[in-house]
This record gives C-alpha cells, structure tokens and sequence, in this order.
C-alpha cells in the first residue's frame, strides 16, 4: 500500500507537470511578456486566474511556459547523464578491478564540480547564460550520478553464472553488456532517471533565479521568484504560487522514483 501510493502521488504531480508543459504548446491565457502597468499586483480573478506580477503581466501564462522550459531541461540533462553515464559504469563494471577504479576516479574528480560551477564556468566561455547552458551543466553534473549507480548494479550483474556462461559460449563483451548487463540494471537506471529529473528542475530553478540559467526574456519558476522576492512581504503570493510549483515537481519526480525502486527491486516485494 506504501509503495502504490507513492508512485501513485508522485505520477499524479508529475503527470500535472507535464500536462501544464503539453498546454502551454498550443494554448495560454496571454502573452507571458505583456506588461500592463495598469493591472500589477491583481489576486486572481476571472481573467486573471492566478493574479498578475509587478508587470502586469498574467502569473498563469508565466507558470506554463515555465513548466515547458522545467520539462525541456530535465529530459535534456538527464539525456546526457545518463548517454554518458551509464555506459561508463558498465564499462568500469566489466572492466578489471584496477581498470575499473581508475575510471570511477574520474568520475570522482568530475562529481566535485556542481551544475552551478559548470554553468557559471559556460556563461563566462559564452558571454551570457542561456537555457542551453543550464541543460548542459546540469547534464554533465549528472554523469557521475549515473556512473556510480551502473557500477555498482554491473558489478553485481557481472559476478552471475549466466554471465560467466555467456562468455564461455563465446558471446563478445560488448554483446554481454547489452544482452545481460543493461536489461538487469534497468531498474535501478530507471530510479537514477526519476530523481535526476527532479534535481535538475531544482538546479534549473536557482540558475534562472541568479541569472545564469534561462534569460530573463523567457519566463521561468526561478527567475518569477527573483522577480517576486522585492513583494515578499506585501503580496506574499507572487513567491508563493512559482514556489508551490517548483516543490511540486521536485516532490512529484521524488516520490515517483521512490515508488519505482519499491517497484522493482526483488528485495523489497519480498512480502508481497
């Protein structure tokens, strides 16, 4: 019951993430750009459903694009953690153990660097920071995530009689990895996908809040948030409502990688 519901609640907060994001491609209430002098600071309304900003401009409109840039980077930084990441493990998992180490040390040295230093590091070689920075650092940071956790599950997957078997029938090593390793540390992958996704929507949003990430002239959560934080006090809901957001789809991605890993690792359906 505990596993269903998390996967449960964490599909329904990602499914609503991503549908804002799939709207937001065919539909908006306005021009997330308009300013309008005359109407800043309005609560919501009929016209208005999530109110308006200091600009004037409409909050709802500005919510989904910004879902769709969250959605964009977190599919493209977990691409690239995971096209890097994962065949490095396996190729450290098969490896001999020296071997082995020696390329997770690598992965070690690259750990040390955040997404924020990556993307601090890319906007000063490019000038400015743009979303194609923010998915490129957060991807990169990413990798050794992946790494570690293809390592690890190839190991394990590599100590197995079927793999032994497989090599004595005269099966290559790269025919190994992707008949036998990379089926069986799917699972594990899949959890590694989830939670990364979630941690890049988050590392997405405090670039865009400190203005290394997305420009300012496209609407994101974190860069609404830097926008609200001078109306902190006075309309407290201009941070409250990118911020419910935000925690939504961090939470959202959370929880389902949780209710995946219960899923499908054979330790924990033990009772079943």
């Amino acid at each position: 019951m505990r596993r269903h519901l998390s996967l449960g609640a964490g599909g329904v907060l990602v499914g609503g993430v991503v549908v804002l994001a799939v709207v937001s491609l065919f539909w908006g209430p306005y021009d997330p750009g308009l300013v309008n002098a005359a109407i800043t600071l309005q609560g919501p309304s009929g016209r208005h459903l999530l109110g308006t900003d200091g600009f004037g401009r409409d909050v709802l409109a500005r919510i989904l694009i910004g879902a769709r840039i969250c959605v964009l980077v977190g599919i493209v930084a977990v691409a690239i953690g995971a096209l890097v990441g994962v065949p490095v493990g396996i190729l450290a998992g098969m490896s001999r153990r020296r071997v082995g180490r020696r390329i997770m040390r690598w992965a070690d040295i690259l750990y040390a660097f955040p997404a924020l230093l990556l993307a601090i590091l890319l906007a000063a070689a490019n000038g400015t920071g743009s979303t194609l920075t923010a998915m490129i650092a957060i991807g990169i940071s990413a990798v050794p995530a992946f790494a570690r956790v293809a390592n690890s599950a190839a190991s394990g997957v590599m100590s197995r009689g079927y793999v032994a078997a497989a090599r004595s029938s005269g099966i290559s090593w790269p025919a190994v990895a992707w008949r036998h390793v990379l089926p069986n540390i799917l699972p594990v992958v899949l959890v590694q996908i989830s939670s990364t996704f979630g941690r890049a929507i988050l590392a997405e949003a405090a670039l865009s809040y400190l203005g290394i990430g997305t420009q300012p002239t496209t609407p994101t959560w974190g860069r609404m948030l830097y926008d609200a934080q001078q109306y902190i006090y006075d309309h407290p809901a201009q941070v409250v409502v990118p911020a419910l957001f935000i925690a939504m789809a961090v939470l959202g991605f959370n929880l389902f990688g949780d209710g995946l890993r219960e899923l499908l690792d054979p330790r924990l359906r033990q009772g079943d």
